[in-house]
């Protein structure tokens, strides 16, 4: 691994650490640059370790608490310490393979103590403790853990879809409830509208009939004091007539009127001014109660 050897001399490149040999057992430790190896005696430069940071992704399959399948992918960065550096090029033969064994015992102990839900939001915890325990194991070995990341957690598509589904439902039992909360509100409004509206409708109402009770008085006191010898009903009558022919005038002249079909004679005339006069007598007589 970078190293160029020559017959009594030999290069390790930086970043890395070289192994000496003496007669095929361990010697010393050849830190970067150029060295100078007595072949004669049996020096011989045996190999050279890496010190930089190297990165393993490990998916690991497991189940949860709650029976459901989920695939664990974790990304550890670990690297070869220089000064055990004969530990890790004598001891492991397969670094990577021992890293991913321990990494599947601890995920596989400690995920199906937790369920899926908890999984999600617990995912450093469980970083931390594959982090303390290869911590453990690989520093007897001269390696050093620097992080573990849990990258991601994919649960099984069909469990995905079901959780999906659930989110989507709570959220459409959200939207409905405001939904019926607006409709509630705007009804309200719009009975309060309309109770308003009826109220002055019927103030309005009130006020045109005695805005026009108080006319016919009027007309008639002030008809009564210019024709000398007419009494009030013979006013009254005469103020009935005139307002009955307008009225028929008046739905003559409209276009919006195709054939409209009314009693006409003295007698139905003479009814209308009777039932004009009981009505004011009434609202009379409703003032002076007041």
């Amino acid at each position: 691994m970078g190293t160029t050897c020559f017959c009594f001399c030999g290069c390790v490149d930086q970043a890395s650490v070289g192994i000496i040999e003496r007669w095929g057992r361990f010697e010393r430790l050849a830190q970067p640059g150029f060295h100078f190896f007595n072949c004669l005696a049996g020096q011989f430069l045996a190999g050279v370790l890496s010190t930089r940071i190297h990165s393993l992704d490990v998916r690991c399959e497991t189940k949860t608490k709650d029976n459901v399948f989920v695939h664990l992918i974790c990304s550890i960065q670990y690297r070869v310490v220089k000064e055990n550096a004969d530990d890790a090029f004598y001891e492991l033969a397969n670094p990577r393979e021992q890293i991913q064994a321990y990494v599947f015992d601890v995920v596989r102990a400690l995920v199906p103590r937790i369920t899926l839900d908890d999984l999600f939001e617990q995912k450093s915890d469980v970083a931390k403790a594959v982090l303390e325990e290869l911590e453990k194991v690989m520093g007897a070995y001269g390696y050093s853990i620097e992080h573990i990341l849990m990258v991601d957690i994919i649960p099984d598509d069909t469990v995905r879809k079901a959780m999906n589904e659930i989110n989507a439902a709570q959220r459409l039992q959200l939207a409905s409830v405001y939904k019926g909360e607006a409709e509630k509100v705007f009804l309200v409004k719009k009975a309060e509208a309309e109770a308003e509206a009826k109220y002055l409708g019927g103030v309005g109402v009130a006020r045109q009939r005695q805005a026009i009770t108080d006319g016919l008085r009027e007309n008639i006191l002030e008809f009564s004091h210019k024709v000398e010898g007419t009494s009030a009903k013979e006013v009254m009558d005469l103020i009935m007539i005139t307002q009955y022919f307008d009225t028929i005038k008046d739905l003559g002249n409209s276009s919006k009127n195709t054939t409209i079909f009314i009693p006409h004679g003295p007698g139905h005339v003479r009814d209308i001014g009777d039932q004009i006069r009981n009505g004011m007598m009434e609202a009379s007589s409703a003032q002076i109660d007041q």
